[in-house]
């Protein structure tokens, strides 16, 4: 994805998530046997949750909130050029996945303004640092990708005069800049001098939107995807954590329809609490510049706690033809594959799963070394229903750029259009640790221990009661010796005693009794 200020630059998106996978098989068996509603004893504590999940500084959950105590991590994976001089010929493109190179993520709100309408604005920063030990190489590595700063002004030039065309072709060739280049990991990720940024500034002001270095993730670190002002739930739960505005705006403008201009669900950091299979599980996404919307799967565990998990529908990148609802996204191409150019300064810029998973066939045909799996390319999030807090996630997307030769731009040369992928990413993250821990406590263990509690002392209270009743029987017995103690018959055995004894009523203005444990009861009298 790009980020929210329009510049060329890849982010990913905006899931804040915490983690989750194996345990109580009680609570499990609950959810699976009936996915349908919660657990009787989680929701038992839904007045105390409320106060503990709302954003509000004296709940519990508000520091987790605000720093969020879970190691992120992103890993990217490039998909380096193996024949870039046959590309230029018009040759089917061939790449080699390249990776991962991780990055331990953290984040921070601040600026954290409580509002008069029930509501909190902040901004959420975040910071990288590489951990060679968790990568599959170092960011000296180096890797042949497409220039997009060349191949994506040609797509956008393509219908300008020719005269300016020939005039960029002379600069490309002044400055150096070829379609491909080879570059190191460090360089594609956090940027690199490029006297073409310069020269594109200067002379076309409003086609980059940046300045200096050029880096997919240049200008991530220690930066923010807009201000997001979200309902807190103290006056109304239902509402917490629901984005009320981004940047000010209660809609975008980038799409052709209200549908998709749209502003739904949460920013992405929690959901709202007691959550059924048919919740919405909504998020805005700045780097998308759009609303997302996942649906139910299944239930399960994480380390004991409850879960369900949602995925992506097959239609969150469907094109307009496939999925009318999405045609405000278009100009759309193959469907898999959704155009960001409007919200990226008409950069020819595509966003799908990794190694186009989902999308149409014809897009990884197009690119020889590509291979989507469901496995490994399919995201999903691991969310618990009760507090709407995510255990676990896996969000695993691509950012392609839409290449092709283009009329009076020589460095182009003969390539076939194609879209060609440049790098995927996941992000993931999963709750750990002493986090974890009072997690399961708070909200397994201790429920648990109330309904076994409950069975307990519904047992004691038994166990009173008959011995209250034994003692008021034998002080009936002996303020009334006329009460004979009987033998009954059951099912025609005589004889057969039973430990209970029928009173003489008529001798007695009032006597309690209890019923025969066992029907066809004939009562004899002794002697």
């Amino acid at each position: 994805m790009c980020n929210l200020n329009g510049r060329l630059v890849l982010l990913y998106s905006s899931f804040p998530f915490t983690g989750a996978a194996v345990g109580s098989r009680t609570i499990r068996h609950q959810l699976q046997d009936s996915p349908r509603r919660l657990p009787a004893t989680l929701l038992g504590v839904g007045p105390s949750l409320q106060l503990n999940v709302r954003i509000d500084p004296s709940s519990l959950s508000f520091n987790m909130w605000k720093d969020i105590p879970v190691p992120f991590h992103l890993s990217v994976y490039f998909f380096s050029i193996v024949n870039p001089s046959e590309i230029l010929k018009g040759a089917k493109p061939q790449v080699e996945e390249r990776g991962p190179y991780v990055y331990r993520e953290f984040r921070q709100k601040r600026n954290i303004t409580f509002n008069g309408n029930d509501t909190v604005s902040f901004l959420e920063y975040r910071t990288f640092r590489f951990e060679p030990a968790k990568s599959r190489g170092l960011e000296s590595d180096y890797i042949v990708m497409p220039n997009i700063l060349v191949l994506g002004s040609a797509v956008m030039m393509e219908d300008r005069p020719m005269s300016l065309k020939l005039l960029m072709t002379l600069a490309f060739s002044t400055l150096g800049e070829r379609a491909f280049m080879n570059r190191t990991v460090a360089d594609i990720m956090w940027g690199y001098e490029d006297p073409l940024v310069d020269l594109i500034n200067k002379y076309f002001p409003d086609m980059i939107p940046f300045k200096g270095k050029f880096g997919l993730f240049a200008e991530l670190n220690d930066s923010n995807s807009g201000l997001f002002t979200v309902f807190t739930g103290v006056q109304n739960i239902s509402r917490i954590h629901l984005v009320d505005k981004w940047n000010g705006l209660s809609k975008v403008s980038y799409w052709h329809s209200d549908q998709c201009n749209m502003i739904n669900g949460t920013s992405g950091q929690m959901w709202p609490p007691f959550m059924t299979p048919e919740s919405p599980l909504e998020f805005y996404s700045p780097e998308a510049c759009r609303s997302m919307k996942l649906i139910y799967k299944e239930a399960g565990v994480f380390e004991g706690i409850p879960t369900y998990r949602f995925v992506a529908p097959n239609t969150l990148f469907a094109n307009g033809s496939v999925y009318p609802p999405n045609e405000g996204f278009c100009p759309c191409m193959e469907s898999g594959i959704q155009n960001v150019s409007t919200c990226r300064f008409s950069a020819p810029l595509f966003l799908s799963h990794p190694h186009f998973y989902n999308a149409d066939p014809v897009l990884a045909e197009a690119v020889l070394g590509l291979h989507p799996s469901p496995a490994e390319h399919a995201l999903f999030l691991d969310l618990h229903p009760v507090t709407g807090i995510p255990m676990n996630c896996s969000v695993k997307l691509q950012l392609s750029l839409y290449i092709k030769a283009v009329k009076g731009i020589g460095q182009t040369g003969s390539i076939e259009p194609v879209v060609l992928p440049l790098l995927w990413f996941e992000e993931s993250g999963e709750m750990e640790g002493q986090t974890l821990q009072t997690f399961y406590t708070q909200l397994v263990l201790l429920p648990k221990v109330l309904q076994y509690a409950q069975y307990v002392l519904l047992a004691l209270g038994c166990v009173l009661l008959l011995v209250s009743i034994a003692c008021q029987l034998r002080s009936q017995s002996a303020r009334h010796p006329g009460i004979r103690p009987v033998a009954v018959a059951v099912d025609g055995a005589a004889e057969a005693r039973l430990p209970l004894i029928l009173l003489e009523a008529k001798r007695l203005p009032f006597v309690p009794f209890c019923a025969l444990w066992f029907h066809r009861v004939r009562p004899h009298a002794l002697g």
